[in-house]
């Protein structure tokens, strides 16, 4: 468990000064009604396709490498969308960290809770598989307003954009635990916690099996899903999460806890993690980031790199 970082002195150093007027400035934005908020993320996302040509050209390819059956035409689009969704994030950031409650929930949803609640009158910890959306901090947000859970992410370099983002994500939930703190997350589990856990991003080689994603053969997957599965008294129950059209806010969604997992197999329970977070991200898959480098690592050190 890594405490809430306090606020130090030296934080007001004028090296934070343009942080800081620049978190002013987004706190300010934040009580725009929103629908404005959301048009002025969309704006940003068509800004940032302009702008974040490194990036473009990552999310490019990877919308290439997983939907091979897709027109050039209709993967301009879907990149669009994304970029659009991504402009959003940026702003969702500041609503799920700073709205109080009463305005947030009205944009809170959430269904299939009774499938956590099984689990944990069994007596176990629940490790919540979800994937990497676009609106993860606004969907953090309100699955805390019905079940306050703990995070697991890697803490910031900066510290005061840590400050900020600790209570951030901690705002309607318990705590956070490094993304190195195995140890602690375990704990959490076997004290009956509800954790996050995102298993759909390249972490490198260690702990990895490579099984398919998408269209892509061989996947670098982690198997950490399966080593807290194995450590810990808990379930594994998937998640979706979607951002609602026409301003409805966001969607939880809990599915049933996956029956015998893990199978001892961790090539086949890892290859079954990633055919649900394949479901997930077709559900609304404008909605996915996929900004991030998913296939840089390879099965063998001399296989031309896909970036």
């Amino acid at each position: 468990m890594i405490k809430a970082p306090p606020f130090q002195w030296s934080m007001l150093h004028p090296r934070f000064w343009l942080l800081w007027f620049g978190l002013a400035l987004a706190y300010v934005l934040s009580w725009l009604p929103y629908r404005w908020l959301m048009a002025i993320g969309r704006s940003l996302g068509r800004l940032m396709l302009k702008v974040l040509k490194s990036r473009r050209k990552v999310a490019a390819r990877n919308l290439e490498l997983c939907f091979p059956e897709k027109t050039a035409a209709e993967r301009q689009q879907l990149l669009l969308e994304n970029f659009e969704h991504s402009g959003c994030a940026a702003v969702e950031t500041i609503i799920a960290w700073w709205w109080p409650d009463w305005r947030f929930k009205k944009l809170a949803h959430f269904q299939g809770y009774e499938h956590i609640q099984a689990e944990l009158a069994k007596g176990k910890g629940v490790l919540l598989l979800a994937s990497h959306m676009l609106h993860l901090e606004a969907a953090g947000r309100a699955f805390g307003l019905t079940h306050p859970s703990v995070g697991f992410y890697r803490p910031h370099n900066n510290p005061v954009m840590e400050y900020f983002m600790y209570r951030g994500r901690s705002r309607s939930n318990k705590y956070m635990i490094g993304k190195r703190d195995v140890k602690g997350l375990i704990q959490a589990l076997n004290e009956g916690e509800v954790c996050f856990y995102l298993p759909d991003q390249d972490y490198g080689p260690n702990r990895a099996v490579f099984v398919p994603f998408f269209a892509v053969a061989q996947t670098a997957s982690t198997t950490g899903t399966l080593l807290f599965a194995n450590a810990a008294n808990c379930s594994v129950v998937p998640i979706y999460t979607s951002t609602l059209p026409d301003g409805g806010g966001y969607l939880v969604e809990a599915l049933p806890a996956l029956q015998n997992f893990p199978s001892g197999d961790d090539s086949a329970d890892v290859s079954r993690v990633n055919q649900w977070v394949e479901q997930a991200v077709l559900k609304h898959p404008e909605q996915y980031m996929w900004l991030h480098r998913r296939f840089k690592t390879r099965p063998n050190p001399e296989d031309k790199g896909f970036y």
